[in-house]
């Protein structure tokens, strides 16, 4: 770690702390804050709105 220099005085840089996962809920929906990436991209995403059922391409 590089020491920092700051008005004069030498201080060590705070190290990151390492992410950690939160599961949230809204409106009786959970989420995790820790997403996993996808190995390939989407090419429909699907959508739902007020109980009907859409499909929405990308391109």
């Amino acid at each position: 770690m590089n020491d920092l220099l700051y008005r004069g005085q030498t201080y060590k840089a705070p190290t990151p702390k390492p992410k950690t996962c939160l599961e949230l809920t809204y409106r009786q929906e959970h989420y995790n804050t820790c997403r996993q990436v996808g190995s390939r991209p989407i090419d429909q995403i699907h959508l739902t709105y007020r109980g009907a059922c859409y499909i929405k391409h990308r391109g």
